[in-house]
């Protein structure tokens, strides 16, 4: 009777959550209805950010923030498709990594756009044929993604957001025997967080490299003596078996990836500001355009430098610092820096992934 009473008191929770989630939507619809009228974009990763940090911070349990983040991700994501269903360009096939970063940001309510390469992701936003794209831009054990540095060198498109997913790489066969395996498909970062793995367990077998791992999932397919590093998703998506779990060399093996739009949000109060400037070749020249950082108290979190291609040894610099360039203190430095180097880009102001 006891186990029956708590039970009708769920069942009318429940019902509760419900109509209170269809009013939430209703609501949802309206704001909608008012960007339309007004022009504004339909994603608002600031006030996501927004949403999602005030419920964690109100929450007392027994459900973890963990929990509590996950619930209300895809409830902002399932409510957002009501506004409109957002058009994604990713890094494809289906199952790579960059598709899990696109639908852990977006939700399962967005329509997908796989892309062949990083270059097409940023063509599709351009083009206007996806509202938005994303794409990898460091991991943290083999560091940066230089074909998408390359590529905000080129093109105008912004950052509007970013997220962490955590990686987990799987070795997938039709081949369940793990000495029969010949040659090993996969993408070049995924080869490399995986070299002690493969070094220790396959040391004979040919290393090939491929644009993603569900490309080398899909090569895999078709030769039985051959393997692929890809996610589990890939191995179920592609009929593969999965012939060793987890085999990354580090366990704290995290990627970055990047949401690129025409725009970038407005603050969130927790921000991450990304531009590229270049300077002219002299003694102590990045260090001067460092300055304007430290004077103004702003925390720099990232650094990379890319040859321009235009001129042997010389470099455009990638830097990544704490705040949102709507900030008095960012401006006034951002204004130092551009007085002392060649070129300055900003590339976006977005709410900082934790």
């Amino acid at each position: 009777m006891e186990l029956k009473k708590l039970r009708n008191q769920v069942d009318t929770l429940d019902s509760k959550i419900l109509q209170l989630l269809n009013q939430r939507a209703k609501l949802v619809k309206q704001i909608g209805k008012i960007k339309s009228l007004h022009k504004k974009q339909y994603y608002a990763p600031e006030r996501e950010r927004e949403i999602l940090s005030q419920i964690i911070k109100n929450n007392q349990g027994p459900l973890s923030s963990e929990a509590v983040k996950e619930i209300f991700s895809e409830i902002l994501h399932t409510c957002r498709s009501l506004e409109k269903k957002l058009k994604i360009a990713y890094l494809g096939p289906e199952a790579t990594f960059t598709h899990q970063a696109a639908i852990k940001n977006f939700g399962k309510s967005a329509e997908y756009i796989s892309a062949k390469s990083i270059s097409d992701v940023f063509a599709e936003v351009e083009k206007e044929r996806a509202d938005y794209g994303v794409v990898p831009i460091e991991n943290s054990t083999e560091g940066v993604e230089n074909h998408t540095l390359d590529m905000f060198i080129e093109s105008d498109l912004k950052i509007c957001a970013e997220t962490l997913l955590e990686i987990s790489h799987y070795l997938l066969s039709r081949e369940e025997n793990l000495q029969k395996i010949k040659c090993i498909y996969s993408h070049p970062q995924a080869l490399a967080q995986c070299r002690n793995w493969l070094e220790d367990h396959l040391p004979n077998a040919e290393l090939i490299e491929t644009a993603s791992t569900a490309g080398a999932a899909q090569k895999v397919k078709k030769e039985s003596t051959a393997a692929a590093i890809a996610s589990d998703l890939a191995a179920e998506l592609y009929g593969l078996k999965i012939v060793a779990s987890r085999i990354e060399d580090r366990s704290d093996n995290f990627t970055r990836f990047l949401v690129i739009s025409k725009n970038f949000p407005a603050p969130s109060g927790m921000d991450k500001t990304s531009i590229l400037f270049s300077i002219k070749d002299r003694i102590g020249a990045l260090h001067d355009m460092l300055v304007p950082f430290k004077k103004n108290n702003i925390n720099l979190t990232k650094i990379e430098s890319r040859p321009t291609k235009k001129k042997a040894w010389e470099y455009i610099f990638f830097v990544d610092f704490a705040g949102h360039i709507v900030e008095s203190k960012v401006k006034k430095a951002l204004n130092e820096l551009e007085e002392q180097c060649l070129y300055l880009k900003i590339l976006g102001s977005y709410p900082r992934a934790e």
